[in-house]
C-alpha cells in the first residue's frame, strides 16, 4: 500500500465516528476566526481605495496614488505564501489548533496597530514604510489562518458532508466584508469627509482588538482534528511537509490555486477596484459603493450555503466548473450595469458579480483539501490558497493600469473577470483526477 493510501485509510478510520454536533461546534469556532480574519483583511482593501492613497501616498495624480496604494495591498498578499509555508509546516507537525491560535492573535494585533499608525503628514516617509511593514506581517499571519481553519473544519466533518461544512469558513469572507464595509459606511455617515479622513477611518481598525478577545476565547475551546490525532498515534506525522508537498503534490498545488483564484481575485476586482473606479473615475459617492459591497456580501452568504449543499450533492469540482462558467457569462453585463450611474443598477451589478463568483468559492475549500493527503494537507492547502491570494493581490493594481491605458474605459476589467472565471472553471475539470481517494467523498 502506498504512503498516500495509508494516510487516506487512517483518515477514513478517524472520521467514521464523527458526529454532526462535533462538526457544528468546530465549524462555528472556525467561522468566528475567519470572519475576524477577513474583517481585518478587507478593512485594508477598503482603506486602500478610500484612505491610504490620500493619507499615506501623496501624489497629484490620483491614478498614481491609487497604484501605490493598491501595490501596498498587493504586498500583503505576496507575503501570504511565506506565511502559508511557515504556519502550514507547523500545522502539519504540531497540530492545527495550536497554529490557529497564533495566527488569529497576530492578525488582530497588526490590524489594531494599523489603526494607530501616524499619516504621511505627521511622520513623512516613515508612514508608508511602516504601513507596508504592517501589511507584510498581516499577510504572513493570514497566510496560515484560512488554510488551517479550512483543514480543521474538513477533518472534523463526516466525509459525505465535507462539502457542506467546507463552505462554512468561506462565509467568514462576506461577514468580514459586511463588518468592514459597514464600519466605514457608518463612519462616513457619522463624520464629515474631513473628520473621516482625519480619524474616523481608524475606528474600524481599532475595533479589531476587542473582537480579537472573543475570537481567541472561542478558538481556545476547539478540539484538535481527529485526523491529526490519528496521524500522531500511528506515527505518520510528516517530518518534512514542505519538501514532500513540492515533490509529490506540485500539480495539486497548481490546480488548487486555480480553483481558488476566482473567489479571491475576482472578489478583489469587484470590490477594491470597482470602489476606486467608481469614486475616482465615474464620480460615484463612496457610501453608495460601500453599500453595494455590503449588499453583495449579504447575498454571498446564501450563495455560499447553497454552493456547499450543491457540492455535497453533486461534487465540489462540478460546482467549481459551472460556477466559473456562470461568472464568465455575467462579467460584461455586470460592468454594463455598473457604469450606468443608477444607484440600484450599480448595487445590482456588484451583487450579480459577487454572487456568481461565490459559487466556485463555496466549493474551492473542498476541492483543495481533497487534493492533499492528511499528513501534508495544511501545507498543501496553504500553498494553493496563498498562491491564489498572492496573484489576486495585484489584480486591482493590474485592473487600474489596464483601465487607465484604455482611456478609463471599463472593458479591460470585465475581460479580467471573465479570464479569471474560465481559469477557475478549468480547475474543476482537472481536480477530480488528482484528488485523494476517500470512500464516500464526492470530488
Amino acid at each position: 500500500m502506498s504512503e498516500q493510501n495509508t494516510t487516506a485509510a487512517a483518515e477514513f478510520n478517524a472520521t467514521t465516528e464523527l458526529s454532526i454536533k462535533d462538526a457544528n461546534k468546530v465549524a462555528a469556532g472556525a467561522l468566528i476566526g475567519t470572519a475576524l480574519e477577513w474583517y481585518d483583511f478587507f478593512l485594508f482593501s477598503a482603506a486602500a481605495a478610500l484612505i491610504f492613497n490620500v493619507q499615506y501616498f501623496t501624489n497629484e495624480n490620483a491614478t498614481a496614488a491609487a497604484l501605490a496604494s493598491f501595490a501596498t495591498f498587493g504586498v500583503g498578499l505576496a507575503a501570504r505564501p511565506i506565511g502559508g509555508l511557515i504556519f502550514g509546516r507547523m500545522g502539519d507537525k504540531l497540530g492545527r489548533r495550536r497554529v490557529l491560535l497564533i495566527t488569529i492573535i497576530g492578525i488582530g494585533v497588526v490590524t489594531g496597530l494599523i489603526g494607530l499608525l501616524p499619516t504621511y503628514a505627521a511622520i513623512g516617509f516613515a508612514a508608508p514604510a511602516l504601513l507596508v511593514l504592517l501589511r507584510i506581517l498581516q499577510g504572513l499571519f493570514v497566510g496560515g489562518e484560512w488554510s488551517g481553519a479550512m483543514t480543521l473544519v474538513v477533518e472534523n466533518a463526516p466525509l459525505h458532508l465535507r462539502a457542506r461544512y467546507a463552505a462554512i469558513p468561506q462565509i467568514g469572507s462576506p461577514i468580514g466584508t459586511i463588518l468592514s464595509s459597514g464600519g466605514f459606511f457608518i463612519m462616513t455617515l457619522v463624520f464629515s469627509q474631513d473628520n473621516f479622513n482625519s480619524f474616523g477611518w481608524r475606528i474600524p481598525f481599532l475595533i479589531a482588538l476587542p473582537l480579537l478577545i472573543v475570537a481567541v476565547y472561542l478558538r481556545s475551546r476547539l478540539e484538535e482534528s481527529p485526523v491529526f490525532r490519528q496521524l500522531e498515534e500511528s506515527g505518520e506525522v510528516e517530518k518534512s511537509p514542505i519538501s514532500t508537498t513540492l515533490r509529490d503534490s506540485w500539480k495539486q498545488v497548481i490546480v488548487g490555486m486555480a480553483a481558488a483564484l476566482l473567489g479571491v481575485g475576482g472578489f478583489y476586482l469587484v470590490t477594491a477596484f470597482c470602489v476606486w473606479y467608481g469614486v475616482n473615475i465615474l464620480g460615484y459617492d463612496d457610501s453608495l459603493l460601500l453599500l453595494g459591497s455590503m449588499v453583495a456580501a449579504f447575498v454571498e452568504i446564501f450563495v455560499l450555503i447553497w454552493g456547499g449543499a450543491l457540492g455535497a450533492k453533486y461534487g465540489a469540482s462540478k460546482v467549481v466548473l459551472w460556477g466559473g462558467v456562470a461568472s464568465a457569462l455575467v462579467s460584461v453585463p455586470a460592468f454594463l450595469l455598473f457604469v450606468t450611474g443608477q444607484p440600484v443598477l450599480i448595487i445590482l451589478a456588484m451583487t450579480l458579480a459577487v454572487g456568481t463568483l461565490s459559487l466556485p468559492y463555496a466549493a474551492s475549500g473542498t476541492v483543495m483539501t481533497g487534493l492533499f493527503p492528511a499528513n501534508t494537507r495544511y501545507t498543501g492547502v496553504g500553498m494553493s490558497q496563498n498562491a491564489a491570494g498572492m496573484l489576486s493581490g495585484f489584480i486591482p493594481l493590474l485592473a487600474t493600469g489596464f483601465v487607465a491605458s484604455a482611456g478609463d474605459h471599463w472593458w479591460p476589467a470585465a475581460a479580467m473577470l471573465a479570464f479569471l472565471s474560465l481559469f477557475t472553471a478549468f480547475a474543476g475539470i482537472i481536480a477530480p483526477k488528482l484528488s485523494v481517494d476517500l470512500p464516500g467523498f464526492k470530488h
